[in-house]
């Protein structure tokens, strides 16, 4: 069955479809990555978008519940040149197109994703939809040029109450965001005894836990509509350790003052070299953004840069003057993507346990 993929400019690109039988509206965006698909497409930073893959073939290798970042994932559809016809891997539990089904989530194939790329390069993301039918092409585009972008992306995505992710040794508070798995994974690696708290945990919530630390997660949209999290991280910091992934990272910034502004097409995908400002050690990275931290508008009496990416200059890494908090704006958590950067994670079990012991 024919499926086509239309951009706000009217645009359109017709091709196969696969997944969910459905039409979806969504932020067009693409991912650099080659493998990761399943890790990509359950990652709720992608909440609210339609994901174009630029590898040409994805679903070779199946999909297992190992993998999954989430369990119900907001994505609204995905697009790639070739879907795999036959999939084999001794983890496989179920082919993508079924996995996409049974999520609600349309798929496109077929089309020129080089040609899509180049144009959301050039132009920045665009409104889309997915849909099976042109015969209203023009009302579809209409629509998306009148459309305004979704806010309020994260409550759809963040728990609507706590959970505990148990563990032993030391008590770790994650602010939940839009969380991937894999951060709780890397948590209950090193000992952590984890309580997950929605995104509108309040700073009192969050000491009156007698938490070691605090995580900041990653998540979807505008973080600037974060400013209740902002001011109970502004309180927090003060009294804690605090780690900030992606998400985390802005917010960390904007309760210290910094600003972050749209990015053109963001950074999606594991192969962003990423520069450790003090040692000058290059990192490839998982990123998943749209959103960044205005470097000029950082207080350097309160912030220091300890991250930047080579290819743009952005800032990938925040690290408190005052307070044992810092951030960054890529996932050390590599899932999917490289692992260089994962001993993240150690240095805040080690703001922990330092902060663990003066109090001893």
């Amino acid at each position: 069955m024919q499926r086509y993929l239309v951009l706000e400019d009217g645009t359109t690109y017709r091709g196969t479809a696969f997944g969910a039988d459905q039409a979806k509206t969504g932020e067009v965006v693409f991912t650099t990555g080659m493998t990761g698909y399943q890790e990509a497409i359950t990652d709720q930073s992608f909440a609210n978008q339609i994901l174009v893959f630029t590898n040409p073939l994805i679903g070779n290798y199946g999909v297992n519940l190992d993998d999954d970042e989430s369990l119900l994932p907001e994505i609204k559809g995905v697009v790639c040149r070739k879907l795999a016809r036959v999939a084999t891997n001794w983890r496989m539990q179920d082919d993508l197109a079924n996995f996409l089904t049974q999520r609600g989530i349309p798929g496109l194939e077929g089309i020129d994703t080089r040609a899509l790329v180049k144009k959301l390069r050039q132009h920045g993301t665009l409104r889309g939809r997915l849909v099976d039918d042109l015969t209203d092409l023009d009302q579809v585009v209409a629509a998306l040029k009148q459309a305004t972008p979704m806010k309020n992306i994260i409550p759809l995505v963040s728990t609507k109450s706590p959970y505990p992710n148990p563990g032993t040794k030391r008590n770790i508070v994650v602010v939940d965001f839009g969380i991937k798995h894999s951060i709780l994974r890397e948590l209950a690696k090193r000992d952590c005894n984890v309580i997950v708290l929605p995104h509108t945990a309040t700073a009192t919530q969050v000491l009156n836990l007698h938490a070691d630390g605090v995580l900041l997660s990653n998540g979807p949209g505008d973080p600037l509509e974060m400013t209740a999290a902002a001011e109970m991280v502004k309180e927090v910091e003060q009294h804690l350790p605090v780690f900030g992934i992606c998400m985390g990272h802005q917010i960390l910034a904007l309760a210290n003052g910094a600003k972050t502004v749209k990015m053109k097409f963001g950074h999606r995908g594991f192969n962003h070299p990423v520069k450790n400002v003090a040692t000058g050690e290059v990192n490839f990275t998982s990123q998943n953004h749209g959103y960044a931290v205005d470097a000029t508008s950082i207080d350097p009496d309160r912030l220091l840069i300890t991250h930047v990416e080579i290819n743009d200059g952005t800032v990938e890494g925040l690290r408190h003057k005052h307070y044992p908090a810092f951030s960054v704006q890529f996932h050390p958590d590599a899932a999917p993507g490289p692992h260089d950067a994962e001993q993240l994670f150690d240095d805040f079990i080690n703001l922990v346990d330092q902060r663990k012991k003066g109090r001893n």
